[in-house]
Parts: structure tokens; sequence; C-alpha cells
């Protein structure tokens, strides 16, 4: 089924996208000028990586060095677009550091949203601060527009200890009653791997970019077949790739290194991240 834009975005017959498939399309304008023209409940899940205000680079047309009262407006202003377009039952994830995601998730719940999960991500990035823990995690907040439509049951597999090739024993210890699939997908995820070697970096973005296996997981989850997935930060494109891969529309926006997310979708030479996920496609939640 092709994706129906001008149901879903105003104004295409005189903007249009800057690139398009028959399941996604791809705008190049500043998220928020973008989700203003988003259909009101039009959209499944929306999965969001903003700028973390880390004084980073970007290019030209992004100021990631915001005093926190101004970052935390901006970032208002694109989370209730968010909420707008999401359709009852939708879900909505965010991926940004545990201290502006406290912030967004409160806000989230004044705007009336279902809390679900704070899932903490591992991720040794960086290195140690002063006169504090090693931060050693990301936040991706899971929310949804009431009950969720679908949430489709995802197991992992048993964890093999390195050393000695057996299966490490956090499960409770009764392998007789294990599930054949793998073990319940919990709300701590130490299996995403970062975007390190260049066989899955795009050389025309410096910036950090996603793993396939972290979308792959959020869109497995919270999606079926024919959904439509926004994500108003298209990066270096993960998003839409894994959507098109996996048969969901796809919708979003970039302000810079569209080229990149371009030549992703149309090349195929970036690699995927290995992913042994089992997913029970569940499909809608009943009422």
């Amino acid at each position: 089924m092709t994706l129906n834009l001008p149901e879903l975005v105003r104004g295409v017959a005189e903007d249009g996208p800057i690139f398009s498939t028959p399941g996604g399309a791809l705008f190049n304008e500043d998220c928020i000028d973008f989700l203003e023209r988003v259909t009101d409940a039009s959209v499944d899940t929306v999965f969001a990586d903003p700028p973390f205000n880390l004084g980073k680079v970007y290019g030209p047309h992004v100021d990631d060095e915001l005093t926190p009262s101004q970052y935390l407006e901006w970032s208002e202003e694109w989370l209730d677009h968010c909420v707008r377009v999401l359709k009852p039952g939708g879900s909505l994830f965010v991926y940004n550091l545990p201290r502006w995601n406290m912030l967004f998730g409160a806000h989230l719940m004044k705007r009336g949203l279902e809390f679900r999960h704070w899932i903490a991500i591992s991720m040794k990035a960086g290195l140690p601060i002063a006169r504090k823990l090693y931060p050693a995690h990301y936040s991706l907040l899971y929310f949804s527009n009431g009950r969720p439509d679908t949430f489709n049951r995802i197991r992992t597999p048993i964890e093999i200890c390195r050393h000695c090739g057996g299966e490490i024993k956090d499960y409770g210890g009764h392998r007789a009653a294990m599930n054949p699939d793998g073990v319940n997908l919990t709300d701590v995820w130490t299996d995403i791997p970062p975007v390190r070697h260049r066989k899955f970096k795009s050389k025309k973005r410096s910036a950090n970019q996603l793993s396939t296996k972290l979308l792959e997981r959020v869109i497995h989850l919270s999606t079926v077949d024919g959904d439509i997935v926004l994500d108003p930060f298209g990066g270096s494109g993960t998003t839409f790739d894994v959507a098109e891969k996996h048969g969901r529309h796809w919708l979003g926006s970039e302000i810079e290194n569209c080229d990149a997310i371009i030549e992703r979708l149309e090349t195929e030479d970036l690699h995927q991240h290995s992913n042994d996920d089992w997913v029970e496609q569940a499909g809608p939640v009943a009422a």
C-alpha cells in the first residue's frame, strides 16, 4: 500500500518531500515546521532522537548549545506536536540523556499520555565525570496514547558466558521451564551495539548514528505491517531504513544531511547490526 501523503501532510502539492518511496517520505525542513503540517491523530508510532544539547556541531541549521530553559521550551514544543499527531492507541519513544528525559516524561504525563517504561540502554560512550557516577546508559522513554493498540512480545536469546560458553543463569535457574524462544525482553537493554565501525556509518554524516537493532526493536514492539512510523529527527535515516525493510510506512524530516539519508535508502550500502530477537506478531491488543 502506498503512503497517502496529501492526507498526512498539509501543503504537499506546494512543498513536497525531498525524497520518497512508495512507503515513505522525507522532508528537508525544521522538525517543528514539519510537525505543524502533519495531520492530527495520523501516526501509529513516533520515535524521536533529538540533539542532546551537548554543543555538538551538526551543521549551520542546528544550535546544540541552548540554555537549559531554551532547550526545554523547544523540546516541549516538538513533544506537544508528537502527542497531537499520535493516533489513539499509538506509541511514542524518546531517546535522550536521563537528565532531559526525566523532564520530558513529566511533561508527557501532564499532556495525558500513559507512561509505560523507562528503558535503560547500556552505553559506555563517554569518560568518567568528577564527583559523579560513571554514566553508562541512555534513556528511552516509552509512552502510549491510552491503551496501546499494538504490543508485540519480544524475546531475547539467553546470554552465553564468553569464557566458558555456558548459559548465564540470571533467569531464575528454572531451565526446564524456560520458553525455547528466549527470555522476555526487559526494560534494561545491554545488547544494543554502538555504531562505530565504518560499515555501519554513513561517510556523509560525522554525528552520532543509531544502531539498526535499536530501531528494529522499537518498530517490532509497537507496530504491525503497514503502520506509519514518524521520526522528526531523521539523522542518518536509521528509522526510515528499518521501517522500509520491515514493511512499515515511514514519515519524517531532517534539516541537515538529507543526502546521507537518501544515499542510505537508495544504495543499501550500510550493514545492519545482527539481531536474534524473537518477535511474536500479536497484533492489535484486545479491548
